[in-house]
């Protein structure tokens, strides 16, 4: 059986990639902060290994650079938003997102990718955000940064039968949004996706050998027209009322 390693994984777009895998016969290893919750996901799909991890701290991402070594799928899913804007956000927060979004999806592919290219066969989707294409602080720094290392790792390692995969939700009904404390309502049903939908949607282009997936015809419409605009009136838009995607 393959084995999927997928981090954020107890919410939203990290849970629906464990319920899909887990249908697709993966053996999985599920990394999230919240003991109890890691343990009923993996009660939920049948059984799977469990590791507690906080990707903010080093020690703790090291822990899973271990494990991730010998998988066939990484997903770097975990991630978190704040609200507001850049000096509204307190340094060291911005920080600790920047080693989450940054950090650990670096040192995490770079352990996968080395594995799965001495076996020939594998494949990496890493969750960034339709935030990468507009400017939007911290947030959408760091998911651009997302963007542009998995099209680069994907150039260098594909002849030797990897994947990479960025993939690149918009407004999605998970968790994000509640936690970040992020005010939601009079949102467009219509700019709404699913997880499940974000989910099949990433798999079916990572196994079509696309290198960057925007689910959903409102924002592939959106990022395309966003590339016509100025970048500083598309960043306006884009954070409206503090908001972020994903």
């Amino acid at each position: 059986m393959p084995t999927a390693l997928v981090t954020g994984a107890t919410a939203g777009i990290g849970a629906a990639f464990v319920r899909r895998l887990a249908r697709e016969g993966y053996d999985l290893v599920l990394v999230a902060r919240d003991l109890d919750r890691l343990s009923a996901m993996a009660a939920s799909v049948g059984g799977a290994e469990v590791l507690r991890a906080d990707l903010s701290v080093p020690a703790d991402v090291a822990l899973v650079e271990a494990r991730v070594a010998s998988v066939d799928l990484l997903v770097n899913n975990a991630g978190f938003g704040h609200r507001g804007r850049f000096l509204d956000v307190p340094v060291d927060d911005e920080l600790s997102m920047v080693r989450v979004h940054v950090d650990a999806v670096l040192r995490l592919t770079s352990a996968a990718v080395r594995g799965m290219a001495a076996r020939g066969h594998g494949d990496v989707v890493n969750v960034a955000s339709v935030a990468a294409f507009f400017p939007r602080g911290t947030y959408g720094a760091s998911k651009a940064w997302v963007v542009s290392f998995s099209e680069a790792v994907r150039q260098d390692v594909g002849g030797r039968g990897v994947r990479v995969l960025a993939l690149c939700p918009g407004f999605t009904h998970t968790e994000f949004h509640d936690r970040a404390g992020m005010d939601m309502s009079g949102l467009p049903s219509a700019l709404w996706l699913s997880a499940d939908f974000v989910v099949a949607e990433g798999l079916r282009d990572l196994r079509a050998g696309k290198a960057v997936s925007v689910p959903g015809w409102q924002y592939k419409a959106l990022v395309a027209g966003g590339r016509l605009v100025p970048r500083s009136l598309a960043g306006r838009l884009a954070s409206r009322r503090g908001r972020t995607f994903r």
